[in-house]
């Protein structure tokens, strides 16, 4: 039993915890005061698909609402095939349909992710590990740096035959999707893929050489919309050390230690209502209200409110200009193709010119 409780601990980053307190209450009031403390330097985010609801993406699994719940039409053996890269080299149009209905561009970040760029301009953001893949969290100002995009992004996409692997940008993209083109690469034709994860696919390989160097340092995990059922990005909840504070926000709690692991005496999941709790916040609301409330204990809700209003409307702004654009583009189009047209007539002779040819 000790072999396994030490194997499982380094494999899965599940140890049994110190259970030495550094929050003063299991409270998003006692989280607010371990941040004012001056000891917590070093907050990873860890957030999934409930981070961008409020912006109008559905996530994965919710009743009824959710993108698993609302395939039907694209025919598909099952709802995960979407994501199926056997699936997708066979037939990628239910994917690029549905890439037309969520794409990158069309939705503006939420409370929660300035909340997390908020976190980094006050020099607390470690690093924010997603799950998501609608690059919101770039939008709001996070760099690639700040950033380990788990399932991977659509930011970039690649050629998927194995000896080209020719790389290509949002925008390219974008332009194929959107003209109802099944993306092929310039150089070999080849089916070209935004460079997130599919089902049967590894995880980036920064995922695998970041999480040893990131999850040591944490002074607090902050676990934001994720059901945490997908490995191995819910196995991260463990990696920290067994004194770290652990915040989720999220509709429900998820995440927690269950029986067969408490057996075996592994601590890795959360224990937020045991005798034993002494780590474990949860906050149970959208993560919208969860990032406002934090943020009013800390004193930033003002300052965040004013900087949703700020960012939104220069995303406002931008597409008004954008469209504007395109508009006055088109209108030229149209009086350069009328002149052309003109051009392109006879010349009708004149009385004058007739009577001169005979």
């Amino acid at each position: 039993m000790e072999f396994l409780r030490n194997l499982f601990s380094q494999t899965l980053g599940l140890g049994s915890g110190s259970g030495e307190k550094v929050l003063n209450e299991l409270t998003l009031e006692g989280v607010a005061q371990y941040i004012q403390s001056g000891n917590c330097k070093n907050i990873i985010c860890m957030v999934g698909a409930g981070i961008s609801t409020s912006a109008g993406i559905p996530d994965f699994r919710s009743p009824g609402t959710g993108l698993y719940a609302n395939l039907q039409k694209y025919n598909l053996p099952y709802p995960e095939a979407i994501f199926q890269i056997d699936y997708f080299k066979k037939h990628p149009e239910p994917f690029f349909a549905l890439a037309r209905e969520l794409y990158p561009g069309q939705f503006k970040p939420t409370v929660c992710h300035y909340f997390i760029w908020m976190l980094k301009q006050k020099g607390l953001l470690r690093r924010c590990y997603t799950q998501n893949i609608d690059t919101l969290e770039r939008v709001a100002g996070l760099e690639g740096e700040d950033l380990i995009e788990a399932h991977g992004t659509f930011y970039t996409s690649h050629c998927t035959a194995c000896l080209c692997r020719k790389e290509y940008s949002l925008e390219w993209m974008k332009e194929k999707i959107f003209s109802e083109q099944i993306p092929r690469c310039d150089k070999c034709s080849s089916l070209v893929k935004p460079d997130i994860v599919f089902f049967g696919e590894n995880l980036p390989a920064r995922f695998f050489t970041s999480v040893p160097k990131d999850f040591p340092r944490c002074d607090l995990l902050i676990i934001m919309g994720t059901s945490l059922q997908v490995q191995p990005f819910a196995s991260l909840v463990g990696k920290v050390s067994g004194r770290t504070p652990r915040l989720l926000i999220n509709m429900e709690k998820t995440g927690q230690s269950d029986s067969l692991m408490g057996m075996l005496g592994f601590g890795g999941g959360m224990d937020f209502d045991s005798e034993k709790a002494y780590r474990d916040v949860a906050y149970l609301g959208t993560c919208d209200e969860g990032c406002l409330a934090l943020a009013d204990l800390l004193g930033w809700k003002t300052e965040l409110e004013e900087l949703v209003k700020k960012e939104h409307n220069l995303i406002d702004s931008k597409a008004k200009q954008e469209k504007a654009g395109a508009a006055n583009q088109g209108a030229r189009t149209a009086e350069e193709a009328e002149e052309s047209g003109k051009s392109d007539k006879p010349e009708q002779p004149t009385e004058e010119g007739d009577s001169k040819q005979e």
